[in-house]
């Protein structure tokens, strides 16, 4: 199968290369600049696993041409309007878009924009990022693929990129119950990045400090309710590892998003912290943590958009 990855960012770029490595038949679709550094530098991964280095196919967008059989959507959520519009061009009658964005909303404009049949539900557990030089850093080993059919079962073609994607580097499963899969994906996300921005400090450095550990699971709690009242109450093997996750003693875990405030980029906050707050109003759930990282990343925004102008 012919791969289009959008972007070379973290997640693109780190299954991507993964993908290339392996001798799939992948092109990245980028921008100018970032096509550059990728003609100049290939694209460098760096793993806990090993680092390599890949020399990619890429387009840009206004050279698209012809349909792919996948399209692999990894962009930041306030990217997604513009990725849709450059990656339209590669979307024929039988091409799987498999998103991996964080959170939920991205599913809607998805399908709203290109039909239901063709989107599948996704999500990716890895920890990484891109560093000055635009190498993908591989934080920490994790580095699953998740996939499957919206509505649910197992089909054909969720099967047939099961075995696309089974290749080192990559823990890739075919799931039955994806939806679920990404409920208790955005209950994790949302509690890692509501509690590390709101602190402004890893996981670790959070439970080091008087009710840290206590603060981490009443976020967890609301989240929960959010997702259990929606209809996908977490289940016991995702509350376990969590739980492991959340009392790791030193653990550098931070969110992405923290990372983004950091180095004083825009964030996905309205995308994940925002809409699940808007789910929990909806429902009549109160999550005054959520609210509270919510509003704190938003004033950071603010705080942006004011310095940018």
């Amino acid at each position: 199968m012919r791969v289009l990855v959008i972007g070379a960012g973290a997640l693109g770029g780190y299954y991507g290369a993964c993908l290339v490595r392996a001798g799939r038949d992948v092109t990245f679709l980028v921008r100018e600049k970032r096509a550059g550094k990728l003609r100049q530098n290939g694209l460098q991964v760096v793993s806990p696993h090993g680092d390599f280095v890949v020399q990619p196919k890429i387009l840009l967008a206004g050279d698209l041409r012809e349909a792919f059989d996948v399209v692999l959507v990894g962009v930041k959520a306030y990217s997604l309007d513009d990725a849709m519009s450059q990656f339209a061009p590669a979307v024929g009658p039988h091409t799987m878009i498999l998103p991996i964005l964080n959170g939920l909303k991205h599913i809607d404009a998805l399908t709203a924009r290109f039909g239901a049949t063709r989107v599948l539900g996704g999500l990716a557990n890895v920890s990484a990022g891109l560093d000055a030089d635009g190498r993908v850093l591989h934080f920490m080993a994790n580095q699953t693929i998740v996939f499957g059919e919206i509505e649910g079962a197992l089909s054909e073609r969720a099967l047939a990129l099961e075995t696309l994607f089974d290749v080192p580097g990559i823990d890739v499963r075919a799931s039955e119950a994806i939806t679920h899969d990404m409920w208790e994906k955005f209950v994790q996300l949302s509690t890692i990045a509501g509690i590390t921005c709101l602190m402004r400090a890893s996981i670790g450095d959070i439970l080091a400090v008087p009710n840290g550990e206590q603060s981490i699971f009443r976020l967890f709690a609301e989240c929960c309710a959010v997702a259990t009242a929606s209809g996908y109450e977490p289940r016991a093997p995702f509350i376990e590892f969590d739980r492991k996750l959340f009392t790791t003693l030193d653990s550098p875990l931070k969110a992405s998003m923290l990372r983004d405030i950091e180095r004083g980029s825009m964030t996905e906050s309205e995308h994940i912290l925002g809409d699940m707050a808007d789910r929990a109003r909806k429902l009549g759930i109160e999550t005054p943590l959520l609210d509270l990282a919510r509003a704190h990343v938003a004033a950071y925004e603010v705080g942006r958009r004011r310095a940018a102008s």
